[in-house]
């Protein structure tokens, strides 16, 4: 008689780039002797892979290793695993302080997970935690199968690991290490499953885009890179996450223009406008790239969405120099922003600056920049009535039907990316299924979201 397959559940935490490697994990245990479940409360064993970004991804992580060790006395749980940048950042606190843990495995160990679990699970109680924290440049990024965990119409491409960019706030490349582009063969492959397994959109992500190529192939090898994924069959739309400004070039632009599946939408995190504030984080771009930038991508692609991310509260940041980003997002109407109150973080540069702003100030200047956004935002969503756009639909809203025969659908169009945008909510006098392609009429709006009807 076969012996019954011990059952494995993850929590993701953190970025898309973070789920990418829990798909992988995921794939390494289905492929041997596990089987995965979503429920915490059943599973054998239960890995948290966890973000170390920012002091508030810290806080939710430690929170939910303490949330998924209460069953090993509520539920089914042998072992509980840590994974990702908490447990590459912290691995011996989290053992000393969280005696519930049962391993840490670091950002450039994800291949060991199958080993690592194995290894838990016959362990005698007196024995000693696992710890593996393997060089991060060690890492096999060549790693095509993944066990999709989103819905599966959509789906996130990792094209590089790490980062060379040293922004004097940001931890990331000591928990990811140096930037590495994944092989272009290894990228096309994946896509192409990705494709054959229904996916329509692509979200193309790394920590950094735009520098794709330059490690392996001595130049910027993007725009190539993204017309081979175009002529992907099944692939209806490729959208770019996280681009450098300084790294945007015309050739870039051209792509995304004349490409077909490429949707008019680009995320540029510009962090700040102030000259005086991007030389102290050391960022590679000044206030006049930003602008000639923005003028260039909006004549060449008139349609375009654009996204940004903002920190405000930065070391020195003056009133002056935070009027002054006011006054650029006011000028500079972007169709998508967030905004971080920066985060003083150990080991970097940023954290041992004179002239920490307090919290308050942060959180004032924050809520500021987000009432100013709102404004913005609810005057582009009203631009939009009466278009017929091309949206995804992403799921039904029965709570949200009034009328008899008229069902209500969340979608997104090409302008929204998922979990981090709006939607545009759709009635319909016919059933509909989650990743269909429709085209809607844009009936109303909110502040971020719209209204629609199908067309």
């Amino acid at each position: 008689m076969e012996n019954k397959k011990a059952l494995i559940s993850f929590v993701s935490l953190g970025c898309d780039k973070n789920s990418i490697d829990s798909e992988i994990m995921l794939k390494l245990l289905a492929d041997h002797h596990y089987e995965i479940t979503k429920y915490d409360e059943e599973a054998d064993v239960i890995v948290v892979n966890t973000c170390a970004f920012i002091n508030d991804a810290k806080e939710e992580s430690i929170n939910t290793i303490i949330e998924m060790g209460g069953y090993k006395e509520d539920g089914n749980c042998k072992a509980l695993v840590v994974t990702g940048c908490l447990a590459q950042r912290y691995a011996d606190d989290i053992l000393r302080e969280l005696p519930e843990v049962d391993a840490v495995v670091g950002t450039g160990s994800y291949e060991k997970i199958v080993q690592v679990v194995d290894e838990v699970l016959a362990k005698k109680e007196e024995t000693a935690p696992v710890k593996v924290l393997d060089p991060l440049e060690e890492r096999n990024l060549e790693v095509t199968d993944r066990e999709i965990i989103t819905p599966g119409y959509f789906e996130y491409l990792k094209i590089a690991e790490g980062c060379n960019n040293h922004c004097t706030y940001c931890i990331i490349p000591k928990l990811r290490g140096r930037y590495r582009s994944r092989s272009r063969e290894a990228i096309l492959k994946e896509a192409k499953a990705l494709a054959d397994s229904g996916v329509k959109e692509l979200m193309i992500v790394a920590q950094d885009i735009t520098k794709y190529g330059i490690d392996l192939y001595e130049s910027y090898r993007l725009p190539d890179l993204l017309r081979e994924l175009c002529r992907i069959d099944g692939l209806e739309w490729i959208r770019l996450l996280y681009c450098y400004p300084e790294d945007v070039t015309d050739e870039l632009i051209e792509v995304m223009a004349s490409e077909e599946k490429i949707v008019h939408y680009i995320d540029i995190p510009i962090q700040h406008c102030s000259d005086t504030v991007l030389k102290r984080m050391a960022r590679h771009h000044n206030k006049q790239m930003l602008c000639e930038l923005l003028e260039k991508l909006r004549s060449r692609i008139p349609d375009i969405a654009i996204r940004t991310t903002l920190i405000t509260g930065f070391p020195g940041e003056t009133e002056e120099e935070f009027t002054e980003m006011m006054d650029f997002v006011r000028e500079s109407r972007f169709d998508r922003l967030g905004v971080f109150k920066y985060s003083q973080e150990e080991n970097t540069a940023a954290a041992l600056m004179k002239d920490q702003i307090d919290e308050d100030v942060k959180e004032e200047r924050e809520a500021k920049l987000m009432e100013l956004q709102k404004d913005i935002s609810s005057e582009i969503s009203a631009s939009l009535i009466g278009m017929e756009l091309t949206a995804l639909i992403e799921g039904r809203i029965p709570e949200e039907e009034e009328e008899e025969g008229v069902m209500v659908y969340s979608a997104r169009t090409w302008r929204d990316a998922p979990d981090i945008d709006g939607f545009i909510f759709i009635t319909s006098d016919r059933e509909l299924n989650s990743g269909d392609m429709v085209r809607c009429r844009v009936v109303g709006s909110y502040e971020y979201d719209l209204i629609g009807e199908l067309v």
